[in-house]
């Protein structure tokens, strides 16, 4: 399957919005208006194949050390093709390039970007996303996503677009362990407004 990546433009904001909702209802995106993916589009890469918009991701900046992979999502009818690792690894790389230290992303399917190097982190670890956007978040205290994390060092990161050599597996932690990490921010919060005088 021939795939080609390139930058987003404002003229793709409406097939990337298109993308985004189809996969809302599906239960693996969170919704983006289409004020937002319009005022947003360049910061995304989309995959196109016969001249349609069949893929798309966004490289959030959320600090200057800290940037996040949002709103991954490949067409239902042309997975299979690795066209989203190939998107996640140019994102890894635009950001790598532009100073980032860390890459992030909250998934429901966190099994995809542990295959990438990409290891579970408690949602604390990625204060930048909490302050930037869980708290207005209409699932914030009862979200269901995972925080995945990637150092960006030199050298290091995905090389799964270069003849798809996957690095060694990292191992997923107990589903026990991944519950009690969900639950972090909630005591975080807790212990800071125990702190509040009334």
């Amino acid at each position: 399957m021939n795939v080609h990546l390139r930058q987003g433009t404002a003229d793709d904001a409406a097939a990337i919005h298109a993308l985004i909702s189809a996969n809302v209802a599906a239960g693996h995106l969170l919704p983006r208006t289409m004020d937002d993916v319009h005022a947003h589009a360049e910061r995304f890469l989309v995959a196109v194949h016969d001249g349609r918009l069949i893929g798309c991701a966004e490289l959030a900046p959320l600090s200057p050390a800290v940037a996040e992979v949002r709103s991954l999502v490949v067409d239902e009818a042309a997975r299979g093709h690795r066209t989203g690792v190939r998107l996640v690894d140019a994102l890894a790389e635009r950001a790598r390039t532009s100073g980032f230290v860390t890459l992030c992303a909250f998934t429901h399917q966190p099994s995809h970007f542990l295959r990438l190097g990409f290891s579970i982190v408690p949602h604390v670890w990625v204060p930048e996303k909490i302050a930037h956007d869980c708290v207005s978040c209409t699932q914030f205290r009862r979200c269901a996503q995972y925080a995945v994390s990637l150092g960006l060092r030199p050298g290091a990161g995905l090389r799964l677009s270069e003849g798809f050599t996957q690095p060694p597996r990292a191992a997923a932690p107990p589903r026990a362990s991944v519950e009690r990490l969900r639950l972090i921010p909630l005591q975080v919060e807790a212990a800071e407004r125990a702190r509040v005088p009334a």
